[in-house]
């Protein structure tokens, strides 16, 4: 079953372009040399912009087929991050208070200050059309509750690498389950040193240390949540 998912990743490689390649094989300069030509020649920032979702999916999958490890998910993610600044120029505001899918609060918690695969994922979700609030780094646990008082948002992602922001998270969470909060709000949390474990202690929803994961799991909620709507529920 193993072989089977390699072949098929290597068979999706060799049919991918010369840029989700070179992002996929984590060639830093030549990613940002290709997209600087193609903007300046006047492409379709979309179309590039899909190139290197799919090239970050890939890396994801080699993640979780064991061929890359948590160095090259996070080179891949700056990598990407640097795509993201050069090409948000050339991008038109789409997203209004009209026809956002969703809204979703983001944060890396107090004593932490790493932010790299919240801030892939605010841009991925950006483009996705959610309306992100990213109340950033080395964030008070109070000032996260009251956001969420204040925001009422349908995702709270979590973003940690290190172990001392557990007990913050789980107090967050049990913060709003007090206050009646809980219900509505998805929970996720995300980072190199989180797994299943992790999620559960804190009371999360989802966690994941892929990116793509986290966008696809929101993006899937949201459009269960339309369906309900659809057919006369909450």
């Amino acid at each position: 079953m193993k072989l089977g998912l390699n072949i098929f990743i290597h068979l999706i490689v060799s049919m991918s372009s010369i840029l989700t390649q070179n992002l996929i094989e984590l060639e830093h300069d030549k990613v940002l040399s290709e997209i600087k030509e193609r903007l300046i020649q006047g492409e379709e920032p979309i179309r590039i912009i899909e190139e290197c979702k799919q090239g970050m999916a890939l890396v994801g999958e080699k993640y979780k087929n064991n061929e890359y490890f948590l160095a090259e998910l996070m080179l891949s993610g700056e990598t990407f991050k640097e795509a993201m600044a050069l090409i948000e120029p050339y991008l038109g505001e789409n997203t209004t208070e009209d026809n956002i899918k969703g809204k979703i609060i983001l944060v890396t918690i107090q004593g932490d200050i790493h932010d790299l695969g919240k801030n892939i994922l605010a841009t991925l979700l950006k483009l996705e059309g959610f309306k992100v609030y990213d109340l950033g780094v080395d964030v008070n646990p109070d000032i996260v509750v009251e956001k969420v008082k204040e925001i009422k948002p349908d995702f709270l992602g979590f973003s940690a690498l290190l172990t001392m922001t557990f007990d913050p998270m789980k107090s967050i969470v049990d913060k709003l389950e007090k206050a009646g909060l809980r219900d509505n709000l998805r929970i996720m949390v995300g980072g190199g040193i989180t797994n299943t474990l992790v999620k559960d202690y804190i009371g999360a929803d989802f966690q994941t240390v892929d990116a793509m994961e986290g966008v696809q799991y929101c993006l899937e909620l949201i459009k269960a949540k339309v369906v309900i709507k659809a057919r006369g529920g909450i």
